[in-house]
């Protein structure tokens, strides 16, 4: 997995966005994609809203995704194995570039058919703990047509990502403008932040 972890963050480097293919393997985002699918199933998928726990607004103009926190108490053996690829690869993170993070929080998110997300900025104005977002993508066989690509503004262009099964994108969450585009299929991932103090 080191070189992967090299791939996100060199490229990160390069130009405020780190991305690498397969940094979940086939196998373990099948999984995690099955799980999601079966708490939206089971009607566990929650409305997203802005803002934190606090102050949080549901505006479906703004945001209309839904979500599933992950949480280690859940005990399932994919989630588990998640944490433990989040875990080395903060490890890597922290050894190589000094970071100093401490902990993360990541959540399933689908998108379903007709969803999309205006832009905005990760960061709470009352707390900055999220350090760097990230975002790792479950949907096999995705095609140009099918939207729901991640676009982020960079001072003078935009960038527009795939949701490409494994890929996974990684960038200050302080730094850049982003939306996820009108998606025309169900669109999965696992969306969280690395965080710092506290």
């Amino acid at each position: 997995m080191e070189k992967i972890f090299n791939t996100l963050i060199d490229s990160f480097i390069a130009n405020k966005v780190g991305i690498a293919n397969d940094f979940l393997d086939a196998p373990l985002a099948g999984h995690l994609k099955n799980n999601l699918i079966n708490l939206y199933k089971d009607k566990l998928l929650l409305a997203a809203g802005t803002g934190n726990k606090n102050t949080v607004v549901h505006n479906k103009l703004v945001r209309s995704d839904v979500i599933y926190w992950l949480d280690r108490q859940h005990n399932d053996q994919h989630e588990n194995a998640f944490f433990e690829l989040m875990d080395s690869f903060v490890a890597h993170l922290n050894l190589t570039c000094y970071t100093g993070i401490t902990g993360y929080e990541f959540h399933y998110t689908l998108y379903e058919k007709g969803s999309f997300y205006q832009k905005h900025i990760d960061q709470f104005q009352q707390n900055g703990s999220r350090a760097y977002s990230m975002v790792m993508y479950l949907n096999a066989d995705w095609k140009l047509s099918d939207g729901g690509e991640l676009c982020i503004y960079h001072e003078d262009s935009q960038q527009n990502i795939a949701p490409e099964n494994g890929k996974s994108v990684f960038f200050k969450s302080t730094d850049l403008l982003h939306e996820v585009l009108l998606t025309h299929v169900p669109r999965m991932s696992i969306t969280g932040w690395l965080k710092v103090g506290g």
